[in-house]
């Protein structure tokens, strides 16, 4: 029988699960960023050195992860008014990942602390379900990710400003595909292995 305290959990770990991907991707991104740049020496296209490169990703990250940046500056890369946009639009659900994720750890102490962690326990069956759930597009999203990136861009932005020009927003010769691939792979990871470890609990 579904209860208000299973629906609750089951909200609750959906959400921290979601969100702890995003901030593990987050988290990988600078390591997954220099190795590819290293593999395909993609910081060459754009006529800077490694750490040059490194140093505007970290403004663009920061941008992107504080809520009180209210407007993108790289030192050595141009961003468009369309890539101004879709970067607005980007910070937006960054911000809110990481708030919500904040909350869920937040929640998360405070049931511990106060002994009544048992409000966030999870069915078996449920996180079994929700562990499941990606398996549905995985296999679209292995053999054809560049499909997917496209799908999951019309979901989330109802415009094309995600679409960038190198000549006017040349980060992209850095931001490869294989980079982005390898971003949602570290998500999907940490989404299976958030759920996978609520199975295998005694």
């Amino acid at each position: 029988m579904i209860t208000k305290d299973n629906i609750f959990s089951i909200i609750y770990h959906f959400l921290f699960a979601i969100t702890s991907s995003v901030v593990g991707a987050i988290v990988a991104s600078w390591s997954l960023l220099f190795i590819f740049m290293i593999v395909q020496k993609t910081y060459e296209t754009v006529h800077m050195s490694l750490f040059k490169v490194m140093h505007n990703y970290n403004q663009l990250m920061f941008y992107l992860i504080w809520p009180l940046k209210k407007h993108l500056k790289m030192d050595n890369f141009p961003t468009s008014p369309n890539a101004a946009e879709h970067f607005a639009e980007c910070k937006q659900l960054f911000v809110l990942a990481v708030l919500v994720f904040v909350i869920c750890l937040v929640l998360h102490f405070i049931f511990k602390k106060q002994r009544k962690k048992a409000l966030l326990d999870l069915d078996k069956s449920a996180a079994l379900i929700l562990l499941l759930l990606p398996i549905v597009v995985f296999p679209f999203a292995v053999t054809n990710f560049d499909s997917f990136f496209v799908i999951f861009h019309h979901v989330l932005f109802n415009n094309n400003d995600w679409l960038f020009n190198p000549s006017t927003d040349p980060i992209i010769n850095v931001l490869t595909e294989g980079f982005f691939a390898s971003c949602f792979a570290v998500a999907g990871v940490v989404y299976e292995l958030y759920f996978a470890e609520k199975l295998l609990r005694k």
